[in-house]
């Protein structure tokens, strides 16, 4: 990928970050060669401050970061476009996005994702999540299991809130091992459109 850095004075080029599950454009800011090597290499988003006048991680400070999923630069090699896995909001105002628009009203599951990573790294004292990461994989793994008999036998009543509730219980703990495992919903969905393809 060949930038021009050189067409600007400054040698900075615009870098407009869009989420790359959503499309969602989350923030613009400035890279030079240096921000571009940095981002590359650590796999978060990096830009270089014009007010700090040195580079720049976006969630240093909030740990809101940007994950790299992919970069391209425009035809005339003088802007790119990032297309990141935000971890939590991205204006530091707290808004999802820095035109304050809300990034995640049909995907509240890849949400409450970046929620689970953010908590499990918490003090098990503070947090749920936490607490059950801390037990490690065979606790998760055994609570998925309780969970998903518990739905089972909601299912054969006739209380329908007791279902939902038991239903909701198993996909958040699903969550929590999936992430234990290293893995995404999103790898879950791939295998699905990959299957619902052939």
């Amino acid at each position: 990928m060949k930038v021009d850095f050189l067409k600007y004075d400054d040698g900075l080029v615009p870098a407009i970050v869009q989420d790359f599950q959503t499309q969602k454009v989350l923030m613009l800011g400035y890279m030079n060669q240096e921000a571009l090597n940095h981002t590359e290499s650590t796999g978060k988003v990096t830009f270089f401050s014009r007010s700090k006048q040195r580079l720049w991680t976006k969630g240093e400070e909030s740990g809101n970061f940007l994950e790299l999923k992919s970069m391209a630069v425009d035809c005339d090699n003088d802007a790119l476009l990032i297309k990141a896995h935000p971890l939590g909001p991205t204006c530091h105002t707290g808004a999802d996005t820095c035109w304050s628009e809300r990034n995640h009203p049909e995907d509240f599951l890849f949400y409450l994702e970046d929620i689970i990573s953010l908590r499990k790294m918490a003090s098990p004292g503070e947090s749920y999540v936490a607490k059950l990461f801390s037990r490690g994989i065979n606790k998760i793994a055994q609570k998925v299991g309780e969970e998903a008999v518990e739905m089972v036998i909601e299912a054969k009543d006739d209380d329908d809130q007791l279902f939902l509730n038991e239903s909701a219980d198993l996909l958040f703990h699903y969550l929590l091992l999936l992430n234990a495992k290293g893995f995404s919903l999103q790898d879950v969905i791939d295998i699905l459109k990959d299957r619902h393809s052939k």
